[in-house]
């Protein structure tokens, strides 16, 4: 015979095991798009799956893919670094909200010059990426590093060659700064680089072509170079203080930023903190408002409250900026309207 404290355990146990079916049978899910939050997907998905036994499949194919694939509706969610405006996502009622933040550093090879060292502003790197400068020794740079010894070597400038919101991040930093960038080269998931320009697929691909090619310049998030061991340089901000990238400097930039817009997705480009990193960015997921399975919708706000709630120490240790709690509960709040 059981004891009350016997039958206590037995509810508890069955009450455990049908809590564990029940998340057992809520729909995996997949997504597609942006490759600058891959890593910080792919860790929560791992623990999310730990935890309640579902599924999520991200792959990083770009944020133009992303977009193309929610489109399509060939995911359940999609990935990008490039919000929508509000009429693309009226148009086809999505709901779109951010889920971390980041910045888009720039990255150099030049011999003989140590991460943070090299000092830039904005209309000079401007120069470098649309093609303007093409020699290290050049007067332009020598006079933001005086004393650094600049050699007589060509720059060759390391781009995206995919569509790609981390591009769409820093073409409009650099069309902010400069006019003739923003008329030669454009702003844009993809744009019309220089002659001295070579492409590579996702930040990875960059990466791996600044640390190949001797004299190189690119662009790429924080947590990939962090994670590769690359040279930054440092960025001259709004304030006139040459900022080297950084988690807190990612967090001085989105500290007076208002989220309270259509989609979530306020300018976050030069801000006027005074530490603040000039490239600061987030990055967004899009899901249909009312999609056709009411199981793979409630599988995405699942995943994604999940990980805004246990996940930001991980993102923290991936090289990325969680977001405010203020706009975690902002988040949650506009994730109601996913049915």
């Amino acid at each position: 015979m059981l004891t009350l404290n016997g039958l206590a355990r037995a509810a508890a146990a069955v009450f455990a095991s049908v809590a564990v079916a029940a998340s057992a049978m809520a729909a995996d899910v997949t997504g597609a798009g942006a490759t600058f939050p891959y890593a910080v997907y792919t860790k929560w998905a791992e623990a999310y799956r730990a935890a309640t036994g579902n599924k999520v499949n991200y792959q990083g194919i770009g944020s133009s893919g992303g977009v193309k694939q929610i489109k399509a509706k060939t995911v359940d969610f999609g990935g990008t670094d490039a919000p929508l405006k509000d009429a693309d996502l009226d148009a086809v009622r999505l709901v779109q909200v951010p889920t971390v933040m980041g910045g888009v550093t720039i990255v150099a090879n030049v011999p003989g010059i140590d991460s943070g060292k090299l000092k830039l502003d904005g209309v000079t790197a401007a120069n470098i990426f649309r093609g303007a400068i093409y020699k290290w020794n050049d007067p332009a740079i020598r006079k933001l590093n005086p004393g650094v010894a600049l050699p007589n070597l060509a720059i060759t400038v390391a781009h995206r060659s995919d569509g790609s919101g981390t591009t769409y991040a820093f073409t409009h930093y650099l069309a902010k700064q400069s006019p003739r960038f923003k008329s030669e080269v454009g702003a844009g998931n993809t744009v019309n680089w220089p002659a001295n320009a070579v492409g590579g697929k996702g930040n990875p691909g960059v990466a791996a072509n600044v640390q190949k090619i001797k004299g190189a310049i690119g662009y790429v998030d924080i947590a990939d170079a962090m994670k590769n061991g690359m040279r930054f340089v440092a960025l001259k901000n709004r304030a006139g203080n040459y900022i080297v990238p950084s988690q807190q400097s990612v967090a001085d930039a989105a500290a007076g930023a208002n989220f309270k817009v259509k989609g979530m997705a306020p300018d976050l480009l030069d801000q006027t903190h005074k530490n603040a990193w000039p490239i600061t960015s987030a990055t967004y997921i899009l899901v249909y408002q009312k999609g056709a399975s009411a199981a793979k919708q409630k599988g995405v706000v699942d995943f994604f409250r999940w990980s805004l709630r246990n996940g930001q120490k991980m993102a923290t240790d991936l090289g990325f900026v969680p977001l405010p709690p203020n706009v975690v509960q902002m988040v949650e709040a506009e994730m109601g309207k996913i049915k």
